[in-house]
């Protein structure tokens, strides 16, 4: 009867190894030969802890069946034994030097973060990521995609539900990307469990690390640490091209920016319609302010400020122009200069002017915008 206990003890701490192994629950086995080491490392303890488990809860069993008081087993009478004592110091010393070493090894290896190919600047922000090449003149924002009916359970979720972004980071295959990883805000953490890159983003220092992904595909992470009511909204997807592609689809954002600044320029010397304002302008208010201020414009009392009837939406336009350019401090606000063009930052000022029966009947133009962001 003993015996056959401890044969479905074993057999059931086997099985826990095979299903470990395969689970989605265990650590995922990752894209990178950074990641398969980590996963290695963590099965090879895991093993080690299974195999401790088995030896002293077998002990403790056996024990207990085969020297129980009900068969006349007598306790033994003694107080210590030095090679007991030697033992039990001796040997988990050396369990630890065996993980130590290969733990070691892969945590260098993670940190290692010279010679790479490409360098991008990671920059969390309240509540989105902000991607920088720093050997390419390409930047953008990077603001979680999922439809607000899904997050409010009108529609059904996706299967990417909060893991989907408007613009992913895209990286080559093949080569080393080293990734500078800060925050103009609040602690971040970028997130990506497949490349078995997690870093804190602390506002003020940069962080570093790595990847060299093997394979083409779409890799998604988010934000580890919780940096405000929108914690759970701010996700990352990074997209790993074959080398080719991976330039051509960086010729082509190069040269969609410099178009878009040539745009920029040619709009300060032009006056926008107030028809082409408040269409422009509803549709950023929609998707950048509306979750805050509500779609009505009346906010949330207590929490987010209304502009429907608000005094700097209605009278100091300056003032207004300053608090979307720069946002305001210490508050939910965030400085949204350089997240839209001029184009669109005019757009929205001058449709909160004028929406919710607000009409002050004045247009705000890129030149507006830009005077007061460069002091000019």
């Amino acid at each position: 009867m003993g015996k056959g206990v401890l044969t479905a003890i074993c057999a059931t701490l086997v099985s826990s190894v095979a299903v470990a192994e395969r689970s989605d629950i265990n650590l995922r086995q990752g894209v990178t030969d950074i990641s398969e080491q980590v996963y290695g490392l963590h099965m090879t303890i895991f093993y080690i802890c299974v195999i401790i488990g088995v030896l002293v809860f077998g002990a403790m069993l056996y024990a207990m069946i085969f020297h129980r008081k009900s068969k006349g087993a007598k306790p033994a009478n003694f107080h210590e034994s030095v090679k007991v004592e030697v033992a039990w110091t001796i040997v988990p010393f050396l369990i630890l030097v065996g993980m130590a070493v290969p733990a070691a090894k892969t945590l260098i290896a993670m940190e290692d973060t010279t010679e790479a190919d490409v360098t991008v600047l990671v920059t969390g922000s309240q509540w989105k990521w902000h991607y920088k090449y720093m050997d390419h003149e390409v930047d953008f924002y990077s603001l979680m995609a999922t439809q607000q009916e899904q997050i409010a359970n009108k529609f059904d979720k996706g299967e990417n539900y909060l893991l989907e972004v408007d613009k992913p980071l895209v990286i080559p295959t093949g080569q080393k990307v080293r990734f500078l990883i800060t925050s103009d805000d609040v602690i971040h953490s970028w997130w990506v469990p497949d490349f078995a890159v997690k870093k804190d983003a602390n506002p003020g220092f940069i962080n570093e690390a790595w990847t060299r992904v093997n394979e083409p595909g779409i890799y998604r992470g988010q934000c580890a640490e919780l940096c405000g009511k929108d914690h759970g909204f701010m996700p990352v997807v990074v997209v790993a091209k074959e080398p080719a592609e991976y330039q051509s689809w960086l010729a082509e954002q190069e040269a969609k920016q410099l178009k878009a600044k040539e745009e920029e320029q040619k709009l300060l010397a032009m006056n926008m319609e107030m028809d082409e304002l408040m269409d422009v302008g509803k549709q950023v208010y929609q998707s950048a302010c509306a979750a805050c201020h509500m779609p009505n414009g009346e906010g949330l009392p207590g929490v987010f400020p209304a502009l429907k009837g608000s005094d700097i939406a209605i009278n100091d336009m300056q003032k207004h122009i300053d608090v979307v350019v720069n946002g305001v401090p210490g508050t939910a606000m965030q400085a949204f200069g350089k997240q839209l063009s001029l184009k669109e930052l005019a757009a929205v000022i001058t449709y909160e002017r004028n929406a919710w029966g607000n009409d002050t009947g004045e247009t705000v133009q890129a030149k507006d915008v830009n005077a007061l962001i460069t002091g000019n």
